[in-house]
């Protein structure tokens, strides 16, 4: 008799019903499961298409280097041209994020932190986290850990607390550091406490430059007391997005003033604590490299500077190159985009992977992050009157746990880009949008999005030899070789 495994579909439902119509059920011998074994294949290949037929799947075809040559474009590797240090990729833990996956039953919890942040093969093993100072707009409310009634000062900060992070954010935060011990935790501020401002108002306003030193040593006790939780603040940026003043919260600093406050103030008192926890600049959109150029230049505020950030809610990302190459010792990052609701996939994962994943990286960023780590199916929780009421989260948690479009962006990195990666040379051809790296333990990762209008067939070149694939339009591919 024919083995099953060679019959085609049909046959093999023929095969099916005859055994159904037996007369005598109980000697008719079970039919064994069609196992696909994995190929052999010298390249591993993680796909999502934009139709989500496929998302973040492994695929089991033979991706084999060879001699062969054919006239299709190619991407040529080459691991000897190197540059920037990867920290990591990730999203921002917002006060919101920390409450929905907080009210998850244990072990759901449990289950989703693991995926997330666990380096186990079934997890996208994020390896950034970017967490607000106080309150963002991405919070139930408005806060700092220093609110006082209207009239009140506290310059000693005998009143300090970080008493509202206790119910979400410090829990959350502590089971994410317990399953991935070295993690990297950056903090922004959205606003200063209200006191010290010349508004008095969470919204707006600046912070009056008599509280700079009360400020910072604001920011030295949060750091201090996070630790305290067993949390390491890795960077701080002084102020998220200082030219947009309408959020809630907010606050405005022009870049003269943030040099002013970095050197006069926040450095000093880091030095002076004994803090190594990284003063990151600027933290907003890429149409003002001159903001953070500005603060470089001044060789007093430069000196406690470890690097600039950005957003690109406008601009282009070419300028975070502007930037580097004005300040070559200085590191780049990129901390923040948001996925408007409701998503269009197809077009959400085009573009933020061309864009960030490949465009950040390639304009010397240490980092990608998107934004809202988690939201419910309402966009919530956020601020009245200030807070963003259509950013979709990674996840949407109902409280059951969809997995969105920025899920999958940052994971075609995360899964496979670990920190202290080094980004490698690739060409651009064809529409195809690429990046490569070295990881620590000696593997190439290449990360590929067809933007062509159709599928394309194109070659990973890597030291003389090929291998030819099919990437199917609007796709993700990350490619992994030793």
């Amino acid at each position: 008799m024919k083995s099953i495994y060679g019959l085609g579909a049909a046959a093999l439902g023929i095969l099916i019903i005859a055994c159904a119509c037996s007369k005598n059920p109980e000697t008719t011998p079970e039919i064994p499961p069609i196992i696909t074994e994995p190929v052999k294949t010298d390249v591993n290949f993680w796909l999502t298409k934009g139709d989500q037929t496929a998302l973040l799947k492994k695929q089991n075809i033979a991706l084999n280097f060879s001699a062969t040559s054919n006239s299709s474009p190619t991407i040529e590797i080459d691991p000897n041209t190197t540059f920037q240090t990867i920290d990591g990729f990730g999203y921002t833990l917002t006060g919101g994020s920390a409450s929905l996956i907080n009210a998850l039953p244990a072990a759901e919890n449990d289950k989703l932190l693991n995926e997330l942040f666990s380096t186990a093969n079934d997890a996208i093993s994020v390896s950034y986290l970017r967490i607000s100072i106080g309150a963002s707009d991405l919070s139930a409310a408005a806060f700092t850990y220093n609110d006082l009634p209207d009239g009140e000062t506290d310059e000693t900060l005998a009143k300090f607390s970080l008493a509202k992070e206790q119910a979400d954010l410090i829990p959350v935060l502590k089971k994410i550091v317990a399953i991935n011990p070295t993690i990297k935790i950056l903090g922004s501020p959205w606003t200063a406490p209200a006191w010290m401002k010349s508004n008095k108002s969470f919204i707006g306003g600046s912070l009056k430059q008599e509280y700079y030193q009360t400020y910072a040593n604001y920011l030295v006790k949060y750091i201090q007391a996070m630790k305290a939780e067993g949390i390491t603040i890795d960077a701080i940026t002084p102020q998220n997005e200082p030219l947009h003043p309408g959020n809630n919260p907010s606050m405005y600093m022009e870049a003269i003033d943030q040099a002013k406050f970095i050197k006069n103030a926040l450095g000093p008192a880091f030095k002076n604590a004994g803090i190594n926890t990284k003063i990151i600049i600027y933290d907003h959109n890429a149409d003002k490299p001159e903001y953070p150029i500005t603060i470089l230049n001044d060789s007093d505020a430069k000196n406690y500077v470890d690097g600039a950030a950005f957003h690109l809610y406008a601009g282009n990302i070419s300028a975070l190159t502007q930037v580097h190459n004005t300040h070559p010792d200085k590191n780049i990052y990129f901390t923040e985009q948001w996925v408007g609701g409701p998503s269009n996939f197809g077009e959400d994962l085009k573009w933020h992977v061309s864009t960030l994943i490949v465009g950040a990286t390639r304009n010397w960023s240490r980092n990608v992050l998107e934004w809202n780590l988690a939201a419910d199916p309402a966009y919530n929780p956020h601020t009245d009157k200030g807070g963003c009421t259509t950013c979709l989260g990674a996840l949407t948690i109902a409280p059951s746990i969809s997995r969105n479009v920025a899920y999958y962006v940052i994971a075609h990195a995360s899964k496979f880009v670990k920190p202290g990666s080094i980004r490698i040379a690739s060409n651009i051809t064809s529409n195809l949008q690429n990046v490569a790296f070295k990881t620590p333990e000696g593997q190439y990762v290449l990360i590929v999005c067809n933007n062509n209008s159709s599928d394309t067939v194109f070659n990973i070149k890597f030291n003389g030899r090929i291998t030819a694939v099919t990437l199917e339009k609007g796709a993700v591919g990350t490619f992994i070789w030793s």
